[in-house]
């Protein structure tokens, strides 16, 4: 053979994965090179087809190469769905201007491209940053859960869990109360681009601190490997007897994590753009009001704003000064995503705006507070405080503890 034209694949233009093919069979080859045109709409045309039956590309002795069905067996046609389901989901995502990839690129099933063997360069199996590498773990990580929890048993032990508390009414009244931006406190022993922040991590007595100090809400970090949190934390300072609503900030995935996170003890979850296409915002945002449940949907730049200001039901929106991929710091961002149309749609919609990352002293606050967050949410900042009371009110420039205020 002189030439082959490669099956045309649905990766997207920002992570497009090289392909190769090798010819597997080849029944009677009478001539010396012959060119190969298979059809380009093998791939978009399969969704249209029975899953129980495959179209392999047979060469024929002309030259030509047509299409055949043949019957494969039900786990490869399994095999061939969940692949075509991924491939459709990072079409959506991609559109939406999503670049975090799901999971690894992976190719075809063998059967998907009939004789050919297909084979598939390293470029999609590597990380373009820390977000999608953590969003790879999650997806294992996950998946190994939920064997041990099935989402029935979770639907279970729902019924054994107390009520959740008002997340969204505590940073309202705080507002109310101090005339300052409500503080979300986030109990958080390490991160990927700082290390470990706090060597005697205890996280019961960090949140109990906190809610000393004046905290509205408090933010556990759950995820183990990169954050070194856990479920377990959740879990102990909501049996602590802490008062202040709990936000699980985790890496959501699937619906699965949000169920957890309620029998866990959780009264908000974090939803993030940047990885959730819109059709799962809106589906996770009905879970959390299921569920009693308040999520705050976190955005970065202009299209992940425009894309959640589009969604209904969602009350409570976190701009994040971190670039998750470059983990660089800027807190101009939140003023750059309240300014004109956006910051007026968002006060026609009575949507509250949490200030994330950079925050370290009054001056940030007062700047947030101006381009028009109502709460803030403050970690690294407090977590490294020998007196994490005192440094909430070193934070504010003054005590905004409910004490103060009764006095």
């Amino acid at each position: 053979m002189d030439s082959l034209m490669p099956l045309r694949t649905t990766a997207t233009a920002a992570a497009r994965p090289r392909f190769s093919f090798q010819l597997l069979a080849n029944p009677r080859p009478r001539k010396s090179a012959f060119s190969l045109s298979v059809p380009t709409t093998i791939f978009t045309s399969y969704r249209a087809r029975n899953l129980s039956q495959c179209s392999p590309v047979r060469a024929q002795e002309d030259g030509s190469a047509v299409v055949s069905e043949s019957t494969i067996p039900e786990k490869d046609a399994l095999k061939i769905k969940e692949w075509e389901v991924e491939r459709f989901r990072d079409e959506i995502a991609a559109s939406q201007g999503i670049k975090i990839r799901r999971r690894p690129t992976t190719g075809p099933p063998l059967h998907y491209v009939g004789p050919f063997e297909f084979r598939m360069q390293n470029e999609g199996n590597t990380p373009i940053n820390i977000l999608e590498e953590i969003v790879w773990h999650k997806d294992k990580e996950v998946a190994q859960m939920k064997e041990k929890k099935p989402l029935l048993l979770l639907k279970k032990l729902l019924s054994g869990v107390p009520p959740a508390r008002d997340f969204l009414g505590a940073l309202k009244e705080s507002y109310s109360r101090t005339g300052l931006p409500a503080l979300i406190a986030e109990v958080k022993k390490a991160s990927p681009s700082r290390g470990v922040l706090r060597e005697n991590f205890n996280p019961v007595e960090i949140a109990k601190a906190y809610e000393r100090g004046g905290a509205a809400c408090l933010s556990v970090l759950t995820d183990q490997k990169y954050f070194q949190g856990s479920f377990e934390n959740l879990e102990a300072i909501r049996n602590a007897g802490i008062e202040c609503p709990l936000l699980c900030k985790e890496f959501v995935i699937e619906a699965w994590q949000i169920y957890y996170a309620r029998v866990k003890g959780a009264d908000a979850i974090l939803l993030i753009a940047a990885v959730l296409p819109d059709l799962d915002i809106k589906y996770m945002v009905k879970i959390c009001k299921l569920l009693g449940l308040t999520a705050l949907v976190e955005v970065h730049d202009e299209t992940e704003m425009d894309r959640v200001l589009g969604i209904d039901g969602v009350e409570l929106i976190g701009i994040n000064n971190r670039d998750l991929g470059t983990f660089k710091v800027d807190i101009s961002n939140t003023k750059k995503l309240l300014e004109g149309e956006r910051g007026e749609r968002i006060q026609e919609k009575g949507i509250i705006v949490v200030g994330e990352s950079g925050l370290f002293t009054p001056a940030d606050i007062g700047y947030v507070q101006e381009a028009g967050c109502k709460a803030v949410l403050v970690g690294e900042s407090l977590v490294k405080q020998e007196d994490p009371t005192k440094g909430i009110s070193e934070l504010f420039g003054k005590d905004i503890s409910a004490k103060d205020a009764a006095s």
